[in-house]
Protein backbone atom coordinates (compact mmCIF):
# COMPACT_ATOMS: atom_id res chain seq x y z
CA UNK A 1 0.00 0.00 0.00
CA UNK A 2 1.34 3.64 -1.00
CA UNK A 3 1.60 6.01 2.16
CA UNK A 4 -0.47 8.25 2.58
CA UNK A 5 0.43 11.91 3.23
CA UNK A 6 -1.83 12.76 4.89
CA UNK A 7 -1.51 9.77 7.70
CA UNK A 8 0.53 10.80 10.73
CA UNK A 9 2.52 8.44 12.86
CA UNK A 10 4.34 5.31 11.66
CA UNK A 11 2.86 3.71 8.00
CA UNK A 12 3.33 0.40 9.23
CA UNK A 13 1.32 0.22 12.62
CA UNK A 14 -2.61 -0.78 12.20
CA UNK A 15 -4.32 2.92 12.71
CA UNK A 16 -6.35 2.67 16.36
CA UNK A 17 -9.76 3.52 14.99
CA UNK A 18 -9.63 7.25 15.08
CA UNK A 19 -12.10 7.82 12.40
CA UNK A 20 -15.71 7.57 12.47
CA UNK A 21 -17.20 3.82 12.45
CA UNK A 22 -20.66 2.20 11.85
CA UNK A 23 -21.81 0.45 14.88
CA UNK A 24 -24.73 -2.07 13.57
CA UNK A 25 -27.55 -3.02 15.68
CA UNK A 26 -30.79 -4.09 15.76
CA UNK A 27 -32.60 -2.08 18.55
CA UNK A 28 -33.77 0.84 16.65
CA UNK A 29 -32.12 3.61 18.28
CA UNK A 30 -29.61 5.72 16.59
CA UNK A 31 -31.13 5.14 13.22
CA UNK A 32 -30.14 7.22 9.98
CA UNK A 33 -30.30 7.28 6.60
CA UNK A 34 -27.58 6.16 4.31
CA UNK A 35 -25.59 4.15 7.17
CA UNK A 36 -24.78 1.35 4.21
CA UNK A 37 -23.20 3.89 2.32
CA UNK A 38 -20.94 5.55 4.94
CA UNK A 39 -19.66 1.43 5.20
CA UNK A 40 -18.68 1.97 1.60
CA UNK A 41 -16.94 4.87 1.99
CA UNK A 42 -14.96 3.29 5.01
CA UNK A 43 -14.29 0.17 2.92
CA UNK A 44 -12.73 2.29 0.74
CA UNK A 45 -10.46 3.68 3.40
CA UNK A 46 -9.49 0.31 4.61
CA UNK A 47 -8.53 -1.52 1.90
CA UNK A 48 -6.20 1.25 0.74
CA UNK A 49 -8.11 2.68 -2.64
CA UNK A 50 -8.57 5.87 -1.29
CA UNK A 51 -4.94 6.16 -0.14
CA UNK A 52 -3.35 4.86 -3.30
CA UNK A 53 -5.83 7.16 -5.25
CA UNK A 54 -3.94 10.17 -3.26
CA UNK A 55 -0.74 8.84 -4.07
CA UNK A 56 -1.86 8.64 -7.99
CA UNK A 57 -3.29 12.21 -8.02
CA UNK A 58 -1.38 14.34 -5.48
CA UNK A 59 0.98 14.94 -8.50
CA UNK A 60 -1.86 17.63 -10.20
CA UNK A 61 -1.45 19.22 -7.30
CA UNK A 62 0.83 22.48 -6.32
CA UNK A 63 0.66 21.96 -2.54
CA UNK A 64 -1.15 19.74 -0.30
CA UNK A 65 -4.98 19.43 -1.19
CA UNK A 66 -8.09 20.45 1.24
CA UNK A 67 -9.59 17.21 0.81
CA UNK A 68 -7.63 14.18 0.10
CA UNK A 69 -8.02 13.67 -3.61
CA UNK A 70 -8.63 9.64 -3.05
CA UNK A 71 -11.05 10.05 -0.27
CA UNK A 72 -13.22 12.71 -3.00
CA UNK A 73 -13.22 9.97 -5.56
CA UNK A 74 -14.55 7.66 -3.03
CA UNK A 75 -16.92 9.93 -1.76
CA UNK A 76 -18.48 10.18 -5.72
CA UNK A 77 -18.20 6.52 -5.84
CA UNK A 78 -20.70 6.72 -2.72
CA UNK A 79 -22.94 9.14 -3.91
CA UNK A 80 -23.46 7.16 -7.32
CA UNK A 81 -24.29 3.73 -4.89
CA UNK A 82 -26.52 5.97 -3.12
CA UNK A 83 -28.24 6.84 -6.95
CA UNK A 84 -26.96 9.64 -7.56
CA UNK A 85 -26.40 10.39 -11.26
CA UNK A 86 -24.60 13.85 -11.52
CA UNK A 87 -21.84 14.91 -9.74
CA UNK A 88 -23.90 17.49 -7.48
CA UNK A 89 -25.00 14.56 -5.78
CA UNK A 90 -22.08 14.85 -3.28
CA UNK A 91 -23.70 17.32 -1.82
CA UNK A 92 -25.88 14.58 -0.24
CA UNK A 93 -22.90 12.83 1.93
CA UNK A 94 -22.44 17.01 2.56
CA UNK A 95 -25.25 17.43 4.33
CA UNK A 96 -24.94 14.38 6.96
CA UNK A 97 -21.79 15.40 8.37
CA UNK A 98 -22.12 13.53 11.62
CA UNK A 99 -22.23 10.48 9.52
CA UNK A 100 -19.69 11.19 7.17
CA UNK A 101 -17.19 14.12 8.15
CA UNK A 102 -15.93 16.40 5.76
CA UNK A 103 -17.43 15.99 2.35
CA UNK A 104 -15.79 18.01 -0.28
CA UNK A 105 -17.96 20.24 -2.00
CA UNK A 106 -19.53 19.66 -6.00
CA UNK A 107 -16.91 22.32 -7.67
CA UNK A 108 -14.18 20.57 -5.86
CA UNK A 109 -15.18 16.96 -7.09
CA UNK A 110 -15.01 18.38 -11.08
CA UNK A 111 -11.49 19.82 -10.19
CA UNK A 112 -10.52 16.15 -8.89
CA UNK A 113 -12.35 14.71 -12.00
CA UNK A 114 -10.71 17.51 -14.29
CA UNK A 115 -7.31 16.43 -13.15
CA UNK A 116 -7.40 12.57 -13.77
CA UNK A 117 -5.89 12.87 -17.38
CA UNK A 118 -5.33 9.46 -19.67
CA UNK A 119 -1.92 8.90 -17.78
CA UNK A 120 -3.35 9.42 -14.32
CA UNK A 121 -6.45 7.58 -15.72
CA UNK A 122 -4.62 4.19 -15.97
CA UNK A 123 -2.73 4.64 -12.57
CA UNK A 124 -6.35 5.30 -11.05
CA UNK A 125 -7.44 2.13 -12.38
CA UNK A 126 -4.60 -0.03 -11.29
CA UNK A 127 -5.34 1.75 -7.38
CA UNK A 128 -8.59 0.38 -7.62
CA UNK A 129 -7.47 -3.27 -8.95
CA UNK A 130 -4.72 -3.30 -5.96
CA UNK A 131 -7.48 -2.49 -3.63
CA UNK A 132 -10.24 -5.33 -4.99
CA UNK A 133 -7.10 -7.53 -4.50
CA UNK A 134 -6.54 -6.91 -0.85
CA UNK A 135 -10.45 -7.14 -0.44
CA UNK A 136 -9.89 -10.64 -2.69
CA UNK A 137 -7.63 -11.70 -0.51
CA UNK A 138 -9.56 -10.75 2.83
CA UNK A 139 -11.96 -12.92 2.30
CA UNK A 140 -14.44 -11.35 -0.26
CA UNK A 141 -13.80 -13.60 -3.19
CA UNK A 142 -17.13 -14.27 -4.99
CA UNK A 143 -17.76 -17.82 -6.03
CA UNK A 144 -15.77 -18.62 -9.21
CA UNK A 145 -18.65 -18.15 -11.91
CA UNK A 146 -20.84 -15.92 -10.00
CA UNK A 147 -21.03 -12.20 -9.58
CA UNK A 148 -20.80 -10.35 -6.72
CA UNK A 149 -23.29 -8.01 -5.62
CA UNK A 150 -23.37 -5.24 -2.45
CA UNK A 151 -27.07 -4.16 -1.62
CA UNK A 152 -26.69 -1.30 0.93
CA UNK A 153 -30.22 -0.70 0.43
CA UNK A 154 -31.93 -0.15 4.07
CA UNK A 155 -34.72 2.08 3.46
CA UNK A 156 -37.14 2.49 5.67
CA UNK A 157 -40.63 3.32 4.76
CA UNK A 158 -43.94 3.74 7.90
CA UNK A 159 -46.95 2.70 5.80
CA UNK A 160 -50.62 3.30 7.69
CA UNK A 161 -53.57 2.55 6.17
CA UNK A 162 -57.15 3.57 7.48
CA UNK A 163 -59.30 1.23 9.19
CA UNK A 164 -61.70 -0.66 7.64
CA UNK A 165 -65.06 1.61 6.77
CA UNK A 166 -63.11 4.72 7.52
CA UNK A 167 -62.45 7.65 4.77
CA UNK A 168 -58.67 7.83 3.96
Amino acid sequence: MIDDPWQEGTSQVKRSGGGRRVKVSADGRGVVSHAGTALLRELAVETGLAGEVTATLVDTYRGLPVHAPGQVFADLAVAIADGADAVSGIEVLRDRRALFGPVASMPTAWRLLDRIDEPHLGRVRAARAEARQRAWQAGATPEPGTELRIDFDATISIAHRPALGTRS
